[in-house]
């Protein structure tokens, strides 16, 4: 049966036209962004992976950075650990020469006037060798300078960052530490009131102390405490104190304190409430004031200190500064070794981030990228078929008119 009103023909044909144009927008699309998927819509799950993928490319490229920055100052570190290592090579020369027969104490005035002058050289070296603010030679911390080297990604999709930690060598001549305080607190214990807090207090290990060289210890954090920090306490006018030692909980504080307050001849009981250190002056006592303080001496002696006393002007003095100066280049060549260990870790990691990096680009190319030469015959051939649907079209389009002549 033949319709005016519907033309079967003329519908198959616009939706072949329609589903053709549709993917020839698609492959034109390909052709000119170079993907096969832009979007979404195009594929969901591959599109999530890749956008994932390049999140931690660009991440990648990041911690790159990062290490060229911490490897630069690791270099400068070794450079000058290096230099400190020549110069002091330089002055077990000069001790040698002071210490030979029939060296008079003039000459050796001279050769002591050549070893301060290269004294002044290695302390020079520690304080300038910094780069973009960070010296890892001059005793500002202890604490290792953290590195981020790494984007680890589990499989259930979490994210940890990998660190590479340098650690930080004191090569000064002279000590010059300075005083951190740590906690504090105060409180008034009143005649048969029971226990009061005097303080609160807590350690950078947890639940007990850490020595102040150990590699997680940071000697500039007043918040918590490290082993060889001092405690103080004020009863009534009359101080007592402990030394915190490695390994050190609460347990071991009381007994410090409390071994030190019968000492002093001081009544009262000292006791702890999880980190929280009480007093209870009993009856009879008097209401008493209580002040605990804490303080840490940050710095101490550099490892180059023992140069300070190099003289080998006095009588004897050559043989001692002979013993002296081998165990001084012993810590700079130590310190030059583990710097220049660290940098050649960093050097490895950053070849590695690369080559980590153009994997995942491969890997991203190959889910997203078209395939030009793929792409560029489907083009000619949905071309050709777009021609010919729209021929289809046109002849279904005539079919009504053929009608007409029915009614002629």
């Amino acid at each position: 049966m033949s319709s005016i009103l519907t033309n079967n023909g003329a519908m198959v044909a616009l939706q072949t036209l329609k589903d053709i144009n549709s993917k020839l927008a698609q492959t034109q699309n390909q052709i000119s962004t170079g993907k096969s998927i832009n979007s979404a819509k195009d594929n969901a799950a591959i599109w999530a992976i890749s956008k994932t993928m390049e999140s931690d490319v660009a991440a990648f490229k990041t911690i790159d950075q990062t290490l060229a920055l911490g490897e630069s100052t690791v270099a400068v570190a070794r450079a000058a650990a290096q230099s400190i290592t020549d110069t002091l090579t330089k002055i077990r020369t000069k001790v040698i020469a002071a210490q030979e027969a029939g060296t008079s104490a003039e000459d050796r005035a001279k050769y002591q006037k050549d070893i301060d002058a290269m004294k002044n050289e290695i302390a020079s070296a520690v304080s300038s060798a910094q780069f973009s603010g960070k010296n890892l030679i001059n005793g500002s911390t202890s604490s290792p300078m953290k590195i981020m080297s790494s984007l680890d990604r589990s499989i259930d999709g979490d994210v940890a960052v990998g660190t590479i930690d340098v650690q930080t060598v004191d090569l000064r001549t002279s000590g010059t530490g300075s005083t951190v305080v740590g906690p504090s607190g105060s409180a008034t214990a009143t005649d048969g009131g029971g226990a009061v807090t005097v303080g609160t207090l807590s350690f950078q290990g947890g639940g007990t102390a850490i020595a102040a060289t150990d590699g997680s210890a940071d000697a500039s954090d007043g918040t918590a405490l490290l082993a060889g920090d001092v405690i103080t306490l004020d009863l009534g006018g009359t101080e007592i104190t402990y030394t915190i030692q490695a390994g050190d909980s609460m347990t071991e504080i009381v007994s410090g304190l409390d071994a030190a307050k019968t000492g002093a001849s001081i009544a009262g009981t000292l006791s702890s409430t999880g980190d929280q250190l009480t007093f209870d002056n009993g009856t009879g006592g008097g209401d008493m004031a209580v002040t605990l303080s804490t303080e840490r001496t940050a710095g101490g002696d550099g490892g180059l200190a023992a140069l300070a006393g190099l003289d080998v002007s006095a009588e004897g003095g050559p043989a001692d500064a002979l013993n002296a100066i081998e165990g001084l280049i012993k810590v700079a060549v130590d310190a030059a070794a583990s710097f220049g260990s660290s940098q050649g870790r960093i050097e490895t990691q950053r070849d590695f981030i690369g080559k980590l990096t153009d994997s995942m680009r491969s890997g991203i190319g190959a889910l997203v990228d078209a395939n030009m030469e793929e792409a560029s015959a489907r083009l000619q051939v949905l071309q050709v078929q777009q021609q010919l649907a729209t021929q289809s079209l046109s002849i279904a389009n005539q079919a009504p008119q053929a009608l007409l002549s029915l009614f002629r």
